[in-house]
C-alpha cells in the first residue's frame, strides 16, 4: 500500500473512532478498557503503538481470554485526539457494527 493510501486509511480509522465516541460507544483509558473487556461489552480493543510493552501484553492477554478482537494501532496522542481527549493508550469499542467497520479498515 502506498504511503498516501496508508495515510487515508489511518484518517478513516481515526474518524470511525471519533464516530464511536459521538455514539457513546468508547471506553477510553486503561481502567475503562479493562472494565469493558471484563464486563463483556467490549467488541474491539485498540492499544496505541507507543504504549508500554506491559500495557500491550496486559490487554493482549485480557482480550484473548475474553475473546475480544485486539489491535495495536496509532499512537496515544492521535487516539486521544480522535475522541476529543488528551492522550489515551487504550480504547474499547462497544458498538458491534462500528467495531466491525474499524476492523475492516485495520485489516486493509
Amino acid at each position: 500500500m502506498s504511503g498516501l493510501q496508508n495515510n487515508i486509511n489511518e484518517k478513516k480509522i481515526y474518524s470511525l473512532i471519533g464516530l464511536c465516541q459521538k455514539a457513546g460507544a468508547v471506553g477510553a483509558g486503561e481502567f475503562q478498557t479493562e472494565k469493558y473487556i471484563k464486563s463483556g461489552i467490549a467488541e474491539l480493543v485498540i492499544v496505541a503503538e507507543d504504549s508500554s510493552e506491559n500495557t500491550k501484553k496486559k490487554f493482549r492477554n485480557s482480550s484473548e481470554f475474553y475473546k475480544v478482537p485486539f489491535y495495536i494501532f496509532g499512537n496515544k496522542d492521535n487516539l486521544g485526539a480522535a475522541i476529543g481527549c488528551e492522550f489515551r493508550a487504550s480504547l474499547a469499542i462497544t458498538n458491534n457494527g462500528l467495531a466491525q467497520r474499524i476492523m475492516e479498515e485495520l485489516n486493509k
